[in-house]
C-alpha cells in the first residue's frame, strides 16, 4: 500500500466495516479531486455540496457524492473529457476502479457519472482485517457519484483551497455564504417526495454554527433557475419560507437518513432535532447583501 494512503487512512482509526467503507470513499474522492486538478478542470469548474464541506471546511459527516459546478454556463461541457484523469489518479495509488459517464435520454443542466471500486478487492489494498473481508462478497460495489452542474446561476464569488492530501493541490470552491445559499436551496426546492434528506438539515445547522451568514443574491437566483421564485428574495421571505419548510419536515425520517453518515459520538445531537428547534434557529440567519433585507 503506498505511504500516503497509509498516511490518509489513520486518521480514521477504523473499527467497523462502515468505518472501512467511509474512509475508503473519502480517500478516493480526494484522490479524484487531485485527478481533476491535474487535468485543469478547476480552470473550468469549482467544487462544491456535502464533500466540499467536509474536505474543505471539516464538516463531521461523511459525504456520497462529489458535486461541480462550472464557473460560467457551458451546454458544450463534457464529464467524459476528464475520465482518463480520474481512473488515472485511483489506479495510480493503487485501487481497482472504473469509472462511467451517465447517458442522457434528455437534455439537462447536470451531467453525472459513477466512480465504482470493488469493495473486497480495495478493502484488501489498504490491508482491512480478515474479521471483516470474512462477511463482504465478492461481488459488491462501492460508488461514489459525480454531478456537475452546467448551467449555473451567478452571483457567487471564488475562492481557492490550498489540499494537502495525498499530494498538495488546489481547488477552486465558493465562499461558505454561497455554499450556504446552495444547502439552502436544497431545503427549500429538493424535491424527494416521501424521502427526506436530512443530510440537508444537517448541513444546515453545521452552517448556522459556523457561518449564519447567507450570500441572499445567490439563493435568489437559484430559486428563480429553479422555479421557486419570481422576483427578489428579501430576507423576511427567506424566513418565512424556511419557517414553512420546518414545520412540515418529517423529523424522523431526516434522522433515519443523517445517521449513517455520522460516527457515534456525533449522533447524540440528533436528539435536540424537533420542527421547533429548527424554526427557533431560523432567527440565527443573517444576510451578506444587506441593502435587500
Amino acid at each position: 500500500m503506498d505511504n500516503a494512503i497509509i498516511q490518509m487512512l489513520e486518521p480514521y482509526n477504523c473499527q467497523s466495516r462502515a468505518d472501512y467503507e467511509n474512509a475508503l470513499k473519502e480517500i478516493m474522492q480526494e484522490i479524484a479531486l487531485l485527478g481533476l486538478w491535474r487535468s485543469r478542470f478547476y480552470e473550468h469548474g469549482l467544487f462544491y455540496g456535502g464533500s466540499a464541506l467536509r474536505i474543505l471546511y471539516g464538516l463531521n459527516r461523511f459525504s456520497e457524492d462529489l458535486d461541480f459546478s462550472l464557473l460560467k454556463p457551458d451546454p458544450t461541457f463534457d464529464l467524459s473529457g476528464y475520465e482518463r484523469a480520474i481512473i488515472a489518479e485511483l489506479q495510480g495509488f493503487g485501487f481497482d476502479v472504473t469509472m462511467q459517464v451517465k447517458e442522457k435520454s434528455e437534455p439537462s443542466q447536470i451531467q453525472s457519472a459513477f466512480i465504482k471500486a470493488g469493495t473486497k478487492i480495495n478493502f484488501l489494498h489498504i490491508r482491512v482485517p480478515e474479521t471483516i473481508l470474512n462477511h463482504i462478497h465478492s461481488n459488491q460495489i462501492l460508488k461514489i457519484k459525480l454531478e456537475v452542474d452546467i448551467d449555473p446561476p451567478g452571483a457567487h464569488d471564488v475562492e481557492v483551497r490550498d489540499l494537502f492530501k495525498p499530494i498538495p493541490f488546489q481547488v477552486k470552491t465558493m465562499p461558505l455564504p454561497d455554499l450556504f445559499a446552495g444547502k439552502l436551496h436544497a431545503i427549500l426546492a429538493r424535491s424527494w417526495k416521501n424521502r427526506v434528506k436530512g443530510r440537508d438539515y444537517y448541513d444546515y445547522l453545521w452552517y448556522l454554527g459556523r457561518s449564519p451568514s447567507v450570500n441572499i443574491r445567490h439563493l435568489e437566483a437559484r430559486l428563480q433557475q429553479s422555479g421557486h421564485l419570481q422576483g427578489r428574495l428579501h430576507m423576511t421571505t427567506l424566513k418565512e419560507m424556511l419557517t414553512e419548510q420546518f414545520q412540515q419536515v418529517d423529523i424522523e425520517a431526516a434522522r433515519d437518513d443523517i445517521s449513517i453518515f455520522l460516527q457515534k459520538k456525533e449522533k447524540i445531537s440528533l436528539e435536540l432535532w424537533s420542527n421547533n428547534y429548527f424554526v427557533r434557529s431560523v432567527d440565527r440567519l443573517s444576510s451578506t447583501d444587506v441593502p435587500y433585507q
